[in-house]
């Protein structure tokens, strides 16, 4: 089983991303920084806040569902907000996608917010919302289970260093895991978590037997080349000791994002 995790930047680099997605031929995408706005005029959407402007593509969920014929896709928004539609204004939302291949059965599924709640009537303040999704799955080549959750950690403008709402996501994403996954069971848990290695997270993590694999393997960079602040952490994926790693990489080439891909192969 071959399973990635990307945040893709709202489809910055749209062209590469829709070559690269279906090029890796993976049975499960674990996906941040997805938007959907089903009553946009236009391809392309302009965000802002406050000094910030970037380009977001309108369709995105829907286009890589295209790309993904053979996938069940999942939407997770966590917020709602009006970009700028040419010379209109319109809803997006944004949030996490999960896409599986259709011939791997779903026998368990867990959606909750990890910070915050639902906003509809705007992306909100920072830290804003954030959400985790999970999926146990029947893997038919070791006919057994595998739980996968992935989660875009909340973002703090005043830096990537552990804060005490930092600490209540990590409980409440330990919870999800809980309830979805049974000890004994493997399990991979990844995403843009949005801290350090030296986060509490991974120690909270390492209680249920997850071990990193990103600083854990000597990895010290999972941006690329668009991403040009200190701090070339972000992305993480873990796995219990059960997790039959047969490759793991960071993907430095190609650039499909600000962040790169974390791509992992399990026998």
């Amino acid at each position: 089983m071959k399973i990635v995790s990307l945040n893709i930047w709202g489809g910055m680099l749209h062209a590469q991303l829709m070559r690269y997605l279906p090029s890796i031929n993976a049975d499960v995408l674990c996906l941040q920084e997805v938007a959907r706005a089903p009553n946009a005029r236009h391809e392309w959407l302009t965000y802002r806040d406050g000094a910030v402007a970037l380009q977001q593509r309108a369709h995105l969920f829907d286009e890589i569902a295209a790309v993904l014929p053979g996938h069940d896709g999942f939407f997770c928004p966590t917020a709602r907000g009006e970009l700028q539609d040419g010379q209109h204004t319109c809803w997006q939302e944004f949030g996490i996608a999960t896409f599986v291949r259709k011939d791997i059965p779903i026998i368990g599924q867990a959606l909750d917010f990890i910070h915050g709640r639902f906003s509809p009537n705007g992306f909100g303040d920072h830290p804003r919302s954030r959400n985790a999704h999970g999926v146990t799955l029947f893997d038919h080549a070791t006919a057994a289970p595998i739980t996968v959750v992935h989660l875009h950690g909340l973002r703090d403008p005043a830096g990537k260093q552990d804060t005490p709402a930092r600490e209540r996501q990590t409980e409440a994403l330990t919870s999800l895991i809980t309830r979805l996954w049974r000890p004994g069971q493997r399990l991979v848990v990844c995403g843009d978590f949005n801290v350090l290695p030296d986060s509490h997270v991974f120690a909270a993590l390492g209680r249920l037997g997850l071990t990193d694999l990103v600083a854990g393997r000597g990895f010290s960079d999972t941006r690329t080349s668009h991403y040009t602040k200190d701090g070339r952490f972000a992305d993480y994926m873990l796995v219990t000791a059960d997790v039959v790693v047969t490759a793991f990489t960071v993907v430095a080439e190609p650039e499909v994002s600000d962040h790169r891909a974390l791509l992992l192969d399990i026998g």
